[in-house]
């Protein structure tokens, strides 16, 4: 049977995971990261969870077909609330919105605290979920972005941290700390984009006139935005 191929953005989820550690992925979808993490060699047991029957039932079979039942459980369950601590060291939280993971992540908070490492990849809300991660006392160690069929995928290692932490600038949360000083070149393509789309809606929005409120609120707004972006793009440029 094939070695199981990720896609790029999964497979850069799965690099991020510490050699020997027992893995929980929540959100596994069909499986496949917790097929590869455990035939890779990368962790000797993983729980594969999620909320959704019919993708579960499709990384069972997955598992089964591998001859993996012995390294891999597969659990049914909404967030980390059917997960007992200590059955992990290492939580994987990935493939859904920003806010969605601060709920699961807060819902069970004893619980998340108990992992060593968390590998988180959220696709939205980012800097709101960047501060979140911050006031709950945890500290972003590593930070990869990947562009894969025209988006880009943002993922960070996070581990709780000790005493007071203090909470990066608007710039840092909204784009990544980590990722800016280590100068990320995909990082550097999706400002460019960004920077685009925000041109656009203020081009467009000098078209239309400024005379209402509304659209003067937006205007600022998106000027806001465009000075943050650029701001991103010469730290990353800076010699």
């Amino acid at each position: 049977m094939k070695p199981i191929t990720l896609s790029k953005r999964l497979q850069a989820v799965a690099d991020m995971v510490s050699v020997g550690s027992r893995v929980c992925d929540v959100g596994c979808d069909h499986g496949f990261v917790s097929i590869y993490l455990t035939e890779q060699g990368i962790s000797p047991r993983v729980l594969a969870m999620d909320v959704r029957k019919g993708p579960l039932s499709a990384a069972a079979e997955h598992v089964t077909e591998r001859g993996l039942d012995g390294q891999i459980t597969v659990r049914l369950s909404d967030g980390l609330h059917n997960y007992n601590i200590g059955e992990a060291d290492t939580l994987i939280c990935a493939g859904m919105g920003g806010r969605l993971m601060m709920r699961i992540l807060s819902d069970d908070a004893e619980k998340t605290a108990s992992f060593g490492e968390l590998i988180l990849q959220p696709q939205s809300e980012l800097e709101a979920f960047r501060r979140f991660l911050y006031e709950q006392g945890y500290r972003i160690t590593e930070e990869n972005m990947i562009e894969e069929d025209g988006k880009f995928y943002p993922m960070m290692r996070v581990v709780k941290g000790s005493g007071l932490l203090e909470i990066p600038g608007l710039t840092e949360c909204r784009y990544g700390p980590l990722l800016l000083r280590d100068k990320s070149q995909v990082l550097l393509s999706f400002l460019k984009r960004e920077e685009r789309i925000y041109e656009e809606i203020l081009e467009n929005l000098r078209r239309e006139g400024l005379s209402e409120e509304k659209r003067q609120t937006r205007y600022a707004q998106m000027e806001g935005r465009l000075a943050v972006c650029r701001e991103a793009q010469e730290y990353i440029l800076a010699v």
